[in-house]
């Protein structure tokens, strides 16, 4: 599949899969300079890039892991959605987790995207809903003993 996409901004670089199998490809930061991000602050982070997503389809910007891990940074909404009608700027709201200010340069990798199916659905309102073994038992309701 292709997915053709737009630079906004003569810097903005191509996303990039880190390996062969890799799922999510890497987007990069656009900016002037470095960009520093406090602890329990959200910054949002250019791409300089727009995609035109295939009809059926969504991008999904994730965590890097390593970002995420090392350094605290991650998706303030934790997963970012591209819908297939966006033709916008692609920016990545980075959140910092940790308790140090994170510093990030131009054209570092911040954010991975992974395009993916999805099904439109019909919401049909109706006074029963089917019985299941678990019922309404809500959360930490599964693996009890």
């Amino acid at each position: 599949m292709t997915v053709r996409f737009k630079k906004l901004d003569p810097r903005a670089t191509v996303p990039t899969y880190g390996t062969k199998y890799a799922a999510g490809a890497d987007l990069y930061a656009v900016c002037d300079g470095e960009i520093t991000i406090e602890p329990g602050q959200t910054m949002l982070v250019h791409t300089g890039i727009a995609m035109e997503i295939p009809e059926g389809y969504v991008g999904l910007v994730y965590a890097r892991s390593g970002l995420a891990c090392k350094r605290g940074l991650a998706p303030a909404n934790k997963v970012g959605v591209i819908d297939a009608d966006y033709r916008g700027e692609i920016m990545v709201a980075l959140y910092n987790h940790g308790k140090e200010a994170q510093t990030l340069a131009a054209g570092e990798r911040i954010a991975q995207m992974v395009i993916a199916p999805f099904l439109s659905v019909s919401y049909e309102e109706t006074e029963e809903l089917s019985d299941t073994v678990r019922g309404a038992g809500g959360f930490g309701s599964t693996g009890r003993t």
